[in-house]
């Protein structure tokens, strides 16, 4: 496995394997080892996991922490690693980062497979009082750890793990964890979303409480051509620690190696 970070670049590990290349990105408040339960099972894949610009090991980036900067940040990743032959995995977050990424018909994308995406189209309930509490969420590890427990998840999880999830969420600078509440949730990037032209997976948690079954079946499904949907039962909305093997499973339903 290889770890890359340089002066502007976010880091990123590059693991080789069997393509096409899944990179995945992570959600608001998470780590590139996120992903590290579903890479477990994905033994063998070519895969990239990023650290978001302002988060964890790529904090110390100056912002924007927009959505725009991010799949900016992440084609550059992809540039720089070499990947001509990629599928796009992207998480909460990291789902409407990858909306973005694909927009641009980038040279290379085979696919996206979103999971417990952003929606394209913004949901009713993202009122601005909602953002602003939202916004508050990761103060501390006390509200952090109501958050994970109340919220974004709907299984027990191990202590490591739980613990893992408050860390991540307190290791980003203030700027980068403020910018997806107060504007990143309610940009409406759906007429790029209409644009996608490579074959995509939307996968939904079937308890999830932050992007509900609904919400993604209304506001994320419609814009995407021909979207295989898949349902993973009694998961949350973190669905990468919650589920990781159904979410291994659809993924490479999805994109088998070659």
């Amino acid at each position: 496995m290889n770890t890359t970070q340089q002066a502007l670049l976010p880091a990123y590990d590059h693991r080789q394997g069997a393509g096409p290349t899944l990179v995945f990105l992570h959600y608001w408040g998470g780590s590139a080892r996120t992903w590290d339960l579903v890479v477990d099972r994905l033994e063998g894949r070519d895969m990239i996991t990023v650290d978001f610009r302002g988060w964890n090991r790529s904090s110390n980036l100056a912002g924007p922490y927009t959505l725009r900067q991010l799949a900016d940040d992440t084609l550059a990743v992809l540039a720089d690693s070499g990947v001509t032959d990629y599928v796009l995995v992207g998480h909460s977050m990291g789902g409407k980062v990858a909306q973005l990424v694909a927009a641009t018909r980038p040279a290379g994308l085979r696919g996206i497979v979103l999971v417990g995406s952003g929606p394209a189209k913004p949901a009713a309930a993202v009122t601005a009082e909602y953002r602003q509490a939202l916004s508050h969420a990761y103060d501390s590890e006390e509200s952090v750890a109501g958050a994970r427990d109340d919220v974004l998840t709907a299984t027990d999880l191990p202590v490591s793990i739980k613990a893992q999830i408050v860390a991540d969420s307190r290791a980003g600078a203030d700027a980068a964890r403020t910018e997806w509440p107060l504007r990143g949730i309610a940009e409406d990037v759906s007429e790029r979303t209409r644009t996608i032209s490579v074959p995509s997976l939307v996968v939904a948690g079937g308890n999830d409480r932050v992007e509900p079954v609904d919400v993604l079946v209304n506001n994320l499904v419609p814009y995407l051509s021909g979207a295989e949907f898949v349902v993973i039962p009694h998961t949350g909305h973190l669905i990468p620690l919650e589920a990781p093997t159904d979410l291994a499973d659809a993924i490479t339903a999805f994109a088998p190696a070659v």
